[in-house]
């Protein structure tokens, strides 16, 4: 398991946006060296955890618990064949785009290090939109993203450090419970009964999701 490329963005303006300023950082491109990732703080203040790269609309995305993503080469690999088209590194917003890592199975709370000293902890999946759909260029995406239900991890940084391209990831910890990245998304996307099973995850779950598993169980007495 290794991370191919570490992608960071500069804001660029987008018709595909609400943000502030009418500006993006999804297009990202591989860095050529090495990269600081921190925690970049809580969501609506903090933005990427990592240096250089630029998120451009604080409201949604970012912050502690969204500091980083990652999406899987070989599912990008799946999605050329699919679409038909080329994907670079980076091609779909992520900060890290890794091999031999079972990206959307992940488990809520799964620890990865990445070099000699970054840890990286699982908290959920990329919920797409508006502004991933329009810098793609492909019609009727964002259904098509969500019915795929492999939405890569969004990570919080437990354990700062610097990364580069082709540094070794390890699994370090593991959780018992069988929350996956993927049955998150589908639990707050299309299939709402399956809110209650996310609870397992505990507080490692990302806060917005455990809010919502919280209310529908409140809601429905399940």
């Amino acid at each position: 398991m290794k991370l191919l490329t570490v992608n960071l963005g500069r804001p660029r303006p987008s018709e595909h946006t609400n943000g502030p300023g009418g500006v993006t950082g999804i297009d990202k491109h591989p860095a050529d060296g090495p990269v600081q990732v921190s925690d970049p703080g809580p969501k609506g203040s903090g933005g990427s955890g990592l240096a250089g790269d630029a998120v451009c609309d604080l409201r949604h995305h970012g912050g502690t618990d969204q500091a980083v993503y990652a999406f899987a080469r070989e599912e990008l690999d799946a999605w050329e064949t699919a679409l038909g088209r080329d994907l670079a590194n980076g091609a779909f917003g992520e900060n890290l785009t890794t091999q031999g890592v079972h990206v959307s199975g992940a488990r809520i709370g799964e620890r990865w290090r990445i070099g000699s000293g970054l840890v990286l902890e699982v908290t959920t999946g990329r919920i797409p939109c508006r502004t991933f759909a329009g810098h793609l260029g492909e019609k009727g995406w964002v259904k098509r993203f969500t019915e795929e239900a492999a939405p890569g991890a969004y990570l919080r940084v437990l354990e700062p450090g610097t990364i580069s391209a082709g540094d070794p990831v390890e699994i370090v910890h593991r959780p018992d419970h069988d929350v996956t990245v993927s049955l998150v998304f589908r639990a707050v996307t299309t299939e709402r009964t399956l809110l209650p099973q996310l609870l397992a995850a505990g507080d490692a779950l990302h806060p917005e999701a455990l809010r919502d598993a919280r209310a529908y169980v409140e809601k429905h007495g399940v």
